[in-house]
């Protein structure tokens, strides 16, 4: 029986990659908090061979909250540490030729093991950071701060709550734009371009209202957020595999 996250393939925009999927997990407690942007401002942060894409004339900056549920290596029992724990990321939309895809400014989480696996394995900008996430009824109170030298200092605050019908994004939406991204660009500690796909079926989203209450995470990657606020959505829990990262050609 194929894992949940590969029952659905036909929305992805391209195929599902022959080589066995490395990690599973689930995501829940996720919200897109999202504002828009003048391109040439994220631009200028892209290593050589990424655009940052554009809907409507605007890039579009990132904030997304939620919990790591289920987080295991294929054929390997969940390890103590690294299979529940909550995760925040900075990050916009970029494209690698025909491939469309995340970059992430930064990644904050608490579990030691999973920060340090993924710095190795996919060179992404994880930190260690100390999360607090509660929920009362439908909102979810989200609180973070990093504790990881090998970066600023950086504080995310936030409550956020979801409206009640839950719907996929209808193609060639501004949802839909934001939200279904198959694949992460990263670059590696060679310098070179490395992409790792993922799988999952179509986001299940809800509109949402969102209380900010403190946030540095842009600042201290040398983005002033725009003074307005974020087009915010919530979303169903999923989940997901991942292969390992491969080198871009």
């Amino acid at each position: 029986m194929p894992h949940p996250a590969l029952r659905q393939k036909d929305h992805r925009p391209y195929p599902i990659p022959r080589e066995p999927w490395a990690i599973s997990m689930q995501w829940t407690d996720l919200a897109f908090l999202h504002w828009p942007m003048p391109k040439d401002a994220l631009q200028r942060l892209m290593p050589q061979g990424l655009e940052v894409e554009t809907f409507d004339g605007d890039a579009w900056l990132g904030i997304v909250p939620f919990c790591m549920r289920k987080t295991r290596i294929r054929c390997m029992p969940p390890i103590p540490g690294t299979h529940d724990f909550p995760e925040l990321n900075v990050r916009t939309y970029v494209r690698h030729g025909d491939k469309h895809g995340v970059w992430f400014f930064s990644l904050d989480a608490t579990s030691k093991l999973a920060v340090a696996g993924a710095r190795a394995t996919f060179g992404l900008p994880y930190f260690r950071a100390e999360m607090q996430v509660e929920q009362r009824g439908m909102l979810t109170s989200y609180v973070s701060r990093r504790v990881d030298d090998r970066g600023p200092p950086a504080r995310f605050a936030a409550g956020y709550c979801s409206g009640s019908n839950s719907r996929s994004a209808t193609k060639g939406s501004l949802e839909h734009f934001l939200v279904e991204r198959y694949c992460l660009f990263a670059k590696g500690r060679d310098g070179q371009l490395r992409v790792g796909e993922i799988a999952h079926a179509p986001w299940q989203i809800q509109s949402a209202s969102v209380q900010l209450g403190v946030c540095d995470m842009t600042r201290v990657c040398g983005i002033a957020l725009p003074d307005c606020a974020p087009f915010a959505l919530c979303a169903e829990p999923i989940d997901v595999v991942a292969w390992r990262p491969m080198r871009v050609r």
